[in-house]
């Protein structure tokens, strides 16, 4: 598994990674989550990547914590806070008090001493950016996380968070976590130059576009049983509509006219993007992570990346 830098810090991370919110609530158990987590162990994958609020609020991270056990030191491990973690909505947000409390209460839930990338879930428009950074400075003086980053920010919260953090010498964010697939460009207009302009290394989430780019799903086929967009109506109206269609249909050609699957496109192109360090992806089984990590290996050409640009009408 290839390792790359996380933008220009000095965190190494392999190109894929293991995203674990599938892993609790009502998506797979403690033991099937553990048969995944060992796979990506075995397969050199070191980022792995969670959130406070995973799996039923907290579920995710107390998995991991039961599962890592001696190999906790073999990886790079990232979680989040900022998302409501109580019903009345007063457990969120990146105050100094708040980050404080749930940086103690992850690091009890994952069972170890310190957190390898924490990252703000969200932009808090009621705390002001100087507050969160130097939280979040305090921490990692404190040997408690190494390093952060930000996830869902605009490109001028980053430009922001980027100048607060070296006109007081603060610890910086080191990436930014966003959503980036085949079908969902838009941060290549704002957020790239940005990234690029700071260093900071790309995350994208929702890689495969809750499965649409792994090519299980056929227009007017029955759907694949107990595939997510076949269980979650919500994500299947997100996704499943003529424009993407369309698109799905053209790169399938692409693909199959060059003797590959459409699952290799879509992550062998994010390998290639500029800024990208890694790319978090899902599983509900071992058999589904090897693909996914196996699935980067396609090195696109000129010819191709403008064949995928044509096709996504980029």
């Amino acid at each position: 598994m290839q390792q790359r830098n996380l933008g220009s810090s000095g965190l190494k991370v392999s190109v894929v990674g293991l995203g674990c919110n599938n892993f609790g609530g009502d998506r797979i158990d403690l033991d099937a989550s553990r048969k995944v987590i060992h796979k990506a162990l075995d397969l050199g994958i070191t980022l792995i990547d969670t959130a406070d609020t995973y799996g039923n609020r907290g579920e995710s991270e107390i998995i991991l914590g039961q599962c890592l056990g001696d190999r906790r030191k073999d990886i790079v491990l990232a979680t989040k806070c900022g998302l409501p973690m109580d019903d009345a909505g007063t457990l969120k947000g990146a105050s100094r008090r708040y980050i404080m409390s749930a940086v103690d209460a992850s690091l009890k839930r994952l069972k170890t001493d310190w957190i390898d990338l924490f990252i703000i879930h969200r932009p808090d428009p009621h705390t002001p950016i100087a507050e969160t950074l130097r939280a979040l400075d305090d921490l990692v003086r404190a040997g408690k996380i190494r390093y952060t980053g930000c996830s869902t920010f605009a490109a001028w919260q980053v430009v922001e968070a980027q100048w607060t953090a070296r006109h007081h010498n603060l610890n910086h964010f080191v990436c930014c976590q966003d959503q980036y697939n085949l079908f969902k460009r838009e941060i290549e207009h704002d957020m790239q130059p940005v990234m690029q302009n700071y260093g900071l290394g790309l995350i994208p989430h929702t890689p495969l576009a809750a499965g649409l780019l792994t090519g299980k799903y056929r227009r007017n086929a029955p759907m694949p049983a107990g595939a997510r967009m076949t269980q979650e109506k919500r994500q299947a109206d997100r996704w499943l509509h003529n424009a993407n269609w369309e698109i799905v249909e053209r790169l399938t050609a692409m693909c199959e006219a060059r003797g590959h699957t459409l699952l290799e496109l879509a992550m062998s192109w994010l390998a290639s993007r500029p800024v990208v360090s890694s790319i978090i992806a899902g599983a509900t089984s071992p058999e589904q992570l090897e693909l996914n990590a196996r699935a980067v290996g396609w090195q696109l050409t000129a010819d191709d990346l403008a064949q995928i640009d044509k096709a996504t009408g980029s």
